[in-house]
């Protein structure tokens, strides 16, 4: 270890290094205290995944929190040096990318109020294909009258674009000077940024979709 590695005992860093190295998903600070024995949840580790990001930070790797969950993963400048030829690009419709953009800046919400900031129906298949993506999850049901389903967004959504938090989700000015949006997603964002808390009736979403 360098010397921007000094917090944590040398044991307890390399530990911690070679769990989340081993493992094939992101683990919380409490689940690699639990793999390694740990008697206080986290406690021990936080300090070493601090370290152990620090040292990464100029390295090949880099050591990443996101959604309370490390892992480890390319840096983004060498990213096109790993990058296969033929990529598989997931390509959403219209109608998911508003979902999934619905979801994830007002979650958890029912499919009774995504289809009440849009305007429309919202068809089953287009929550299933989000889901099956990884990105939207089923967060449980709304205690009221019917208790429909609600719907939240994944670790895997947050490390697919590159968050560590919904906190850093961008605002319509951020897309707008990016060039991120088009006339068309333009009135979809503006909606769903502009529409929080939208003030319908719970029951009304009471299938189990």
């Amino acid at each position: 270890m360098t010397q921007d590695v000094q917090n944590a005992p040398d044991d307890v860093l390399r530990a911690v290094e070679a769990t989340l190295f081993a493992s094939t998903e992101p683990l919380t600070a409490d689940q690699v205290a639990l793999h390694l024995g740990f008697s206080e949840k986290g406690g021990e580790v936080r300090p070493a995944l601090a370290d152990l990001q620090r040292h990464y930070e100029r390295r090949g790797i880099h050591l990443v929190e996101r959604g309370g969950r490390w892992h480890f993963e390319t840096a983004p400048d060498l990213a096109h040096l790993l990058r296969r030829e033929k990529e598989d690009v997931r390509r959403l419709s219209r109608a998911a990318t508003e979902v999934l953009a619905i979801v994830a800046y007002h979650e958890p919400v029912s499919r009774a109020e995504i289809e009440a900031i849009r305007g429309v129906q919202t068809a089953k298949g287009t929550l299933d294909v989000l889901m099956e993506a990884g990105w939207v999850r089923v967060a449980g049901r709304r205690e009221v009258p019917g208790r429909p389903v609600i719907y939240a967004t994944t670790p895997a959504f947050l490390d697919h674009f590159g968050l560590g938090s919904l906190k850093e989700l961008p605002g319509i000015d951020e897309l707008r000077a990016a060039g991120l949006l088009d006339p068309v997603d333009e009135d979809m964002i503006e909606t769903a940024l502009g529409s929080k808390n939208p003030r319908i009736p719970d029951n009304a979403d009471s299938e189990d979709d």
